[in-house]
């Protein structure tokens, strides 16, 4: 039996195996952008899949707290383009 990996999401602090959450990553160039494959190398952080997730996150600025850089509003925008899909 395979061991699915889990991961705990910032905006709400719950745990979710890993392929229910969205990773943003911040690379050592201080840039952002939206790791689909989540193996891309640099600061991650996990966000549900879920437009109150980040919805949320937006508003509180959690992203910008946890990654430490100013998080555009174009990734926000491609989160909610991509979990509507």
């Amino acid at each position: 039996m395979k061991k699915i990996p889990m991961r705990s999401c910032v905006v709400n602090k719950e745990v979710y195996p890993k392929y229910e959450l969205i990773r943003i990553v911040k690379n050592k160039d201080n840039e952002v952008f939206i790791d689909l494959s989540g193996k891309a190398n640099g600061r991650g952080a996990y966000l549900k899949k879920d437009i109150d997730t980040i919805n949320k996150a937006k508003s509180s600025n959690i992203l910008q707290k946890k990654l430490g850089i100013e998080i555009p509003n174009s990734i926000y925008d491609e989160l909610l383009e991509i979990i509507n899909k």
